[in-house]
C-alpha cells in the first residue's frame, strides 16, 4: 500500500501529514504557504511520495453546519481533485487545530515555537482519526460537497 496524505487548510498556511505504508500511523510532514501555487506544491507531493489518496479536513461548526472556513476547504478540495489522480476525501476534523495547540503546550512547547508546526500536527490528527476509523472497519465518512 501507499501513504495517504492529510491536509488541515488554512487561510493563511497548510498543514500537511503523511501516513507510513501500512496505513496505520500518521505523521507531521510540512507546513506550505496557502497561495496560488499551493495546489501545485501538493500535487507534486502527491506524485513524489506515490500517495494514494488525500484526506482534507473540513472544520465542520460545532452545531455540524458548514461554515465559511468549511466552505472555503471545499472549495481547495475541489481544486486538488481537478489536479490529482487519487481520490480526493473530505473529513470532519472539528476543533484539531485546539487539538494540535493543547498537544503541543503540553510537550512544553512555547506559542512561539509551535506555530510553524501546529499545521502539521493538526494534519497529523486529521489524518490520525480517518486512519483509525478505516483501520476499524467502520467505512470513513467524509463530508457531502
Amino acid at each position: 500500500m501507499n501513504p495517504i496524505l492529510g491536509i488541515d487548510f488554512g487561510r493563511a498556511r497548510i498543514g500537511l501529514a503523511i501516513s507510513d505504508d501500512l496505513r496505520f500511523l500518521a505523521h507531521p510532514l510540512a507546513t506550505i504557504p496557502a497561495n496560488k501555487d499551493s495546489v501545485k506544491r501538493i500535487a507534486a507531493i502527491v506524485h513524489d511520495r506515490k500517495i494514494d489518496k488525500v484526506v482534507i479536513g473540513i472544520p465542520r461548526q460545532m452545531s455540524g453546519e458548514i461554515g465559511i472556513a468549511a466552505n472555503e476547504a471545499l472549495e481547495f478540495a475541489d481544486k486538488l481533485r481537478t489536479q490529482l489522480r487519487c481520490p480526493v476525501e473530505t473529513w470532519d476534523e472539528r476543533l484539531t487545530t485546539v487539538a494540535a495547540n493543547r498537544a503541543l503546550r503540553d510537550a512544553g512547547k512555547k506559542t512561539r515555537q509551535t506555530r510553524k508546526f501546529v499545521d502539521q500536527v493538526a494534519a497529523q490528527m486529521i489524518l490520525q482519526s480517518y486512519l483509525d476509523r478505516e483501520s476499524a472497519g467502520t467505512s470513513a465518512k467524509g463530508i457531502p460537497r
